[in-house]
């Protein structure tokens, strides 16, 4: 990381609120005034947005740096490296990497992977090799058989800061249409109807036995431990009701607009994926991020598996929707997440807030990303 200059001027300035042409001061990595110009030296910002820094809460792409083919593991510390690299050129300066925990029976990682990745995102903290501020996300699949014991390998962790609890079990939730479901599973396994009828009959089965109790058993220990719980795929009324029982937060992905309305008047903070805002609907087939959007209940946005989805998607939805102006598109992806999750230091352009920020330059309907800086410190 390179020293910065105390000074950002001629910016365009995404403000809590409003959008201004100014100025801020940086000192000791915080925000120290905000000024409609300056004419002292400084990094002149040459007309460009200036935000704060993006704040993503749920990224699984760490996975793929880490095994880029079947059965490639690649050095951790490298593979998170190379990770980092990306999520801070996409804008990202705080970031909780999501690493799995329950195991399909097809899966090609383990716990121990997953360990060893939160053991190098550590290591790369402590050698100050990363760019971003990370943080780590522990996806639970509730009704994996494996998931308890994967869960009990960060027992002793302080730095898991937020779970999900998810079931990706068939005609339910993400996968409510058999039809996608069995076009997935069939052209990744190459199974035959009866086998995908067998298949499914089978995830049915093992669902039912350990989901329910599972989410209660991981639900109760992050209450404990302070850790701050999320739903996922929510599609139901009932999905939503056990989510308040269990004291969630956030919910993820919420796959109809019933759902999400009813976990966004629960106070949650309901979270939809950037690239469904970028891709115009889901991938699954489920309600589209722009739905939530118009209804008044989209929070939060994540990158999920493309990292440069998050930017994009906030200066597209303020674009398309016309009750999102581009100041509460990009509290979606600053400060919103950032308060959520308890980082009251951060996400918003404001005086005593960490100097996390990002110039953006919009050119036609892509935004580009042409500096990022981490409490005063250029890091991309």
């Amino acid at each position: 990381m390179t020293a910065t200059p105390g000074i950002f001027k001629n910016a365009r300035l995404i403000l809590p609120d409003t959008v201004e042409d100014g100025a801020i001061s940086v000192e000791d990595g915080l925000i120290s005034d905000i000024s409609a110009s300056s004419a002292a030296p400084g990094h002149d910002c040459e007309g460009d947005f200036l935000l704060p820094g993006l704040v993503e809460l749920h990224t699984d792409h760490l996975e793929v740096h880490y095994a880029p083919r079947p059965k490639v593991r690649w050095n951790p510390v490298s593979a998170v490296q190379a990770h980092d690299a990306q999520i801070a050129c996409a804008g990202i300066t705080t970031v909780f990497d999501a690493l799995r925990v329950g195991m399909d029976e097809d899966a090609d990682l383990s716990a121990e992977d997953m360990r060893e990745l939160a053991d190098a995102i550590e290591t790369g903290k402590a050698e100050n090799r990363l760019r971003a501020d990370h943080f780590i996300h522990l996806r639970c699949e509730v009704s994996a058989p494996d998931v308890m014991d994967a869960y009990s390998v960060f027992d002793d962790d302080d730095k898991i800061r937020l779970v999900s609890l998810m079931d990706h079990t068939p005609g339910q939730r993400q996968f409510v249409s058999l039809d996608a479901y069995k076009t997935y599973y069939q052209g990744k396994r190459g199974f035959s109807d009866e086998q995908m009828e067998a298949f499914i009959k089978a995830r049915q089965e093992r669902a039912s036995s350990l989901a329910p109790e599972n989410r209660k058993k991981i639900s109760a220990d992050a209450i404990a431990r302070g850790i701050a719980i999320a739903s996922h795929d929510d599609a139901t009324l009932a999905h939503v009701g056990e989510a308040i029982d269990l004291s969630t937060k956030i919910a993820e992905f919420p796959t109809t607009l019933e759902a999400a309305k009813a976990s966004h008047d629960a106070r949650m903070s309901v979270l939809m994926g950037a690239p469904n805002v970028v891709r115009g609907g889901s991938h699954s087939g489920n309600v589209s991020a722009r739905a939530l959007a118009e209804a008044g209940c989209l929070d939060v946005l994540s990158s999920d598996y493309v990292p440069v989805s998050l930017i994009q998607a906030a200066f597209q939805l303020a674009e398309e929707v016309e009750t999102v102006s581009l100041p509460k598109a990009v509290a979606m992806v600053t400060s919103t997440p950032a308060e959520t999750i308890g980082l009251n230091d951060r996400g918003r352009i404001e005086p005593g807030r960490r100097a996390d920020l990002v110039q953006v330059r919009l050119v036609g309907n892509v935004p580009i990303v042409r500096g990022v800086w981490r409490e005063g410190r250029r890091v991309a």
